[in-house]
């Protein structure tokens, strides 16, 4: 059962995933990956904010583990900086490391702060 609640929330998740980043990366005119780094700190917060609340299996598996899991991605991440590395841009392949791991730990801890403040 917990297997087709993974399945249900990455169903979910994963078109998001496509669409966010389709509809970011077409608003701005640069290399720089926008859009993967949008859905790799939305899927961070809310992924902290998951964490924080009380939840029992069952969402957790459809909500984080699905959802969260599809959303962000760690692959295309690490695809897009080598290629910005490939194609002479390392200025902005470094920018993409550093701001991945800093907003994704700071929208996590952000999430988780919500979750706290909620839950009072």
């Amino acid at each position: 059962m917990t297997v087709l609640l993974v399945a249900l929330g990455a169903a979910i998740g994963a078109p998001l995933r496509y669409l966010t980043d389709r509809l970011v990366q077409a608003r701005h005119d640069s290399v720089f990956p926008w859009g993967t780094l949008a859905v790799n700190v939305a899927g961070s917060f809310v992924l902290g904010l998951l964490v924080g609340l009380p939840a029992d299996a069952a969402w957790f598996a459809v909500a984080g583990t699905g959802f969260c899991g599809a959303l962000t991605t760690y692959s295309t991440f690490s695809y897009e900086t080598l290629r910005l590395v490939q194609d002479g841009s390392r200025f902005y392949a470094l920018a993409n490391i550093v701001a991945s791991v800093v907003a994704g730990l700071g929208a996590g801890a952000a999430g988780l702060l919500a979750a706290q403040a909620i839950a009072g």
